[in-house]
């Protein structure tokens, strides 16, 4: 089935759940609120961003109901919504979603996106835009995968380990057809409603992302290249390179241009 073209767009909507506490940071405050830019946050830096993209777009902003460090000055949106986030991203993205519906329609297009990517190119939110009104089954952003994938073997007791010891290798996995999955994800609000209520109540454990929601009902949402750029800021490390990248960018904008 295919839209009609005649029909108005759906109005657009960011959800941007920042209830998680960023344990692997080893920081003294959850990641969104670690400095990133001179004088700003991750949070501020990935809003802004966001903002930049969509101007028309409105904003779902999921917080920790105990947050301590948000100021609405770190919002560039002068009307916008609140919800509090669950113990888990996905039920964060669903408190969300039933903010939303209040006020929005179930056409609506969501944009959700994680508030520690904050390097996402304004160009990719736009194409991804496009090709969820396409599709009825929505997009997201995403790139081929390029490295050699290795399978860890698995121990003996049956746990992976997760302090950094070494593990085998078990086998070495074809990348053939992998993707890394990135975001925005964009959905209809009602689509992607449905979907996380379904999965939450039947198999929650495998929800790692919205549109794993959606393949677990059965649907096929849209794969839509991206900048490989548009990393996960996870470990410090991560932080680190946003910092190279988001400086980078900012000097390149201000450089001035040479008449052909």
């Amino acid at each position: 089935m295919t839209r009609m073209n005649d029909a108005p767009a759906p109005r657009l909507w960011y959800l941007v759940p920042a209830a998680g506490v960023g344990s692997r940071m080893q920081a003294d405050r959850p990641k969104q609120y670690l400095e990133l830019t001179p004088g700003g946050s991750v949070l501020e830096a990935t809003l802004t961003t966001l903002r930049r993209a969509l101007p028309e777009a409105g904003l779902c902003l999921v917080l920790g109901a105990e947050d301590a460090y948000f100021t609405p000055t770190m919002v560039p949106w002068q009307e916008w919504l609140r919800a509090d986030g669950g113990s888990e991203r996905a039920d964060s993205v669903l408190a969300g979603l039933e903010c939303l519906s209040r006020v929005a329609s179930d056409d609506d297009l969501v944009l959700v996106h994680d508030v520690a990517r904050p390097c996402v190119r304004e160009s990719d939110i736009q194409a991804l835009v496009k090709a969820a009104r396409e599709s009825d089954d929505g997009a997201i952003l995403a790139a081929p995968a390029s490295d050699t994938m290795k399978r860890a073997a698995v121990l003996s007791h049956a746990v992976e380990r997760t302090d950094g010891s070494a593990q085998r290798i078990a086998h070495t996995e074809s990348r053939t057809g992998l993707w890394h999955a990135f975001t925005p994800q964009a959905f209809p609000l009602g689509l992607l409603r449905t979907a996380l209520r379904a999965a939450l109540a039947e198999q929650p454990e495998r929800i790692t992302d919205e549109a794993s929601a959606l393949e677990a009902c059965g649907r096929s949402p849209v794969l839509v290249p991206a900048a490989r750029d548009n990393l996960k800021i996870t470990h410090p490390e991560d932080l680190a390179m946003a910092r190279l990248l988001l400086a980078a960018r900012e000097d390149h904008a201000d450089r001035p241009r040479t008449p052909a």
